[in-house]
This record gives C-alpha cells, structure tokens and sequence, in this order.
C-alpha cells in the first residue's frame, strides 16, 4: 500500500507543474500546481493551485480564433464560493443569469464544468470532443475507500470523486493524507454511457463551478434532472451518511484543497521599482542633495577641526561667545541710554508746563 502512494504521489509530480513536498504528518508543504493555456497566439497561460485562494480580477480569454471558448471570461472566484449544491450548474460566482443551462457561461474557477448524458442543460458544449483541451485534462472518477478504524465504516460505504484528471490526482494527495483514503487509480469517466458507475442522480454535492462532483452510487436525488441550477429540493441523505465522519472528511478536504486558478500575476519587482521611481524622483532627489549637503558640511567641518586643532578651534570659540556677549551688552546700555534720555525729556517738559501754570 505504502508503495503505492509513493508511486502515486511521483506520477502527480510528473504530470503537473510544480513539486509536491509532504511532511510526515501528512501536510503538503509546497503547492502543486495545474497550468491552463488559454491562447496559443503568445501561450499565455494562468496557474492553478491546489489548496489555493483564488480571487482577483476576472480574466478574459486573449482573442484565439482556433478555441471553442473565445472570448468567455474566467477566474476571479475565491475559495470560499468554491461550494455548490446537489443541482447541476450550481456554484457559479458569476455568469448564471440563465438558471435552466450552463451553455454560453463563464469559467469563474478556470475550468469547465462536467456535462451528463441526454445533453441535460445543454452541457453537450463542454463534452468529450474538447477532452484534448479541457484544462486539467479529460474527465475521470477514483473511488473512495478508507480502512481506518477511527472512522467506522463499512465495507459498503464509498463515494466516488469526479473531475479532471490533474485536479483529482492533486487532491488524491490530500485524501489519502487527510482522511486516510485507500490510494486508488482514477480511471475514464464517460457520463453518457448507459453502463456508467456514477449517475447524475448520485451526486451529492458539486464544488467549483460544477467541474467537480462527490457522488455515492447509494444516493438517488428524485430532484437532479430539473433543469435549475438555483433549485434548492433535492432528496435527503440517508442519515447514516449525511452523519458519516468520512464523507465529512472528503468533504472538507475537497472544499479546502481542490485546485483552483489563481490571482493574476501582479507587475515584476523591476516594473514596481520603475514607477515608484518616476513617481517620486523629485523627492528623492532634494532628498539626496540635502542629504549629500549635510554630509558635506559635517566633514569640512570635521576637517577644519582636526586641521586647526581643538584648542585653536576652543580659542576661536571663545573669542567669538565673547564678542557676542560684548555686542549684547553694548546693545543692552544703549537701550537703557536711550530710556535714560527719553525720561529726562519728559520730565523737562513737564517743569516747563508747571512753570507756564504758575506764572501765566
């Protein structure tokens, strides 16, 4: 068994972009990722990441007259609106103002969603013919089985995860260190076909856009062939598995971990440096001139001191403290010269007033 996870965690690395490192507790240190062309007129592409946060501003597909999909708008849908319901179509952060098909709809997480046999809601526009393109790649399914005591369960619960191949081998990963999922190899998956394991009514609960699926074949939802994505009927769990730790677990694991298109790549250091630069190149530079002034004057300073020598430098200080304080004092008895004047001035003119009283 452990050979198998070891071979499998191998082939992820090999098929996807970036490097899986997982610690002993089972926690994933670095970040898989899915890369996602979206034009082959300059092989623009955006990444997906598992256990990413998504968000951002929506992308728009780069004018590529060759893709099925030109001109769609994807991305910008955070991992918190990754959650959908039993109904087909669910969890669109936009793009869903026709409830009753997904034809013609946006890609908020940057993949497609899955489509279902009878062309139900016209999910024929995503079917296998595009398989080669679809990002992620074609479709599959992997059954989920643990044997882990702690959980309690039987040999007959097992639910089985749907979507493209990438992204179900990436959150194999998360499983089997999570929730201690049996390690099993996806394998083809065709809705339409009349012996197919899994069907539409066996969903219970889509996630990201509806391109991915958990679905028991113990299920049947009386309610999952209306054509309303917003419908809130659907039948009921059994109680054994709505209350099941296990289904919880996968359940959490791929609300959290399954791999959605990141933010758009933000400007290069060098770009961000740039315009800083020109934005505040005035400033900068007053800056740097008074700066270089100031260094210029300590250091002359500096020179001078050391040149002339402290007790010269202490004798000229002296010198010049003295003649400040002479020129105060000077200043200060021609000011009290100048009250002295200006008092006997006045006292003057009043002798000569009172003289003029007395003698008219």
């Amino acid at each position: 068994m452990h050979s198998l996870w070891v071979f499998l965690a191998l082939h992820v690395v090999l098929t996807v972009s970036g490097t899986v490192l997982v610690n002993a507790a089972g926690t994933v240190l670095v970040r898989p990722q899915i890369r996602v062309t979206t034009t082959f007129s300059n092989f623009e592409a955006r990444i997906m990441d598992h256990w990413g946060g998504g968000g951002g501003n929506e992308f728009f597909r780069i004018s590529d007259s060759k893709h099925p999909f030109e001109g769609r708008r994807f991305g910008g849908a955070k991992r918190k609106e990754i959650r959908g319901t039993r109904a087909f179509g669910s969890g669109y952060s936009y793009g869903a103002s026709d409830q009753s098909t997904i034809a013609g709809r946006p890609f908020p997480f940057g993949v497609w969603p899955l489509y279902w046999d009878q062309n139900f809601m016209d999910s024929r526009e995503y079917g296998p013919q595009y398989d080669a393109i679809r990002p992620g790649g074609f479709l599959v399914y992997v059954p989920l089985r643990t044997t882990q005591p702690h959980f309690n369960v039987t040999d007959s619960e097992v639910y089985y995860a749907i979507g493209d191949r990438d992204s179900l081998l990436l959150i194999m990963i998360s499983y089997v260190t999570k929730c201690r999922v049996t390690p099993a190899w996806p394998s083809k998956f065709d809705p339409t076909s009349p012996n197919s394991t899994i069907k539409l009514e066996n969903v219970i609960q889509y996630f990201r856009a509806s391109s991915f699926a958990l679905a028991s074949p113990a299920y049947s939802n009386a309610f999952a062939r209306i054509s309303d994505s917003d419908t809130k009927d659907s039948t009921p769990l059994p109680e054994t598995m709505e209350h099941s730790p296990f289904r919880i677990c996968v359940d959490e694991v791929t609300e959290n971990a399954l791999a959605i298109v990141n933010k758009p790549p933000g400007p290069k250091l060098a770009g961000i440096l740039l315009i800083v630069f020109l934005s505040t190149w005035p400033f900068a530079l007053g800056a740097l001139g008074w700066t270089l002034f100031g260094t210029f004057y300590i250091l002359r300073a500096t020179r001078r001191w050391l040149w002339s020598g402290p007790f010269e430098y202490l004798s000229q200080l002296q010198y010049r403290l003295s003649y400040m304080m002479r020129y105060k004092l000077d200043a200060r008895n021609q000011e009290m010269e100048a009250r002295r004047q200006k008092t006997e001035a006045i006292k003057e003119t009043r002798r000569q007033e009172l003289a003029y009283e007395r003698y008219p």
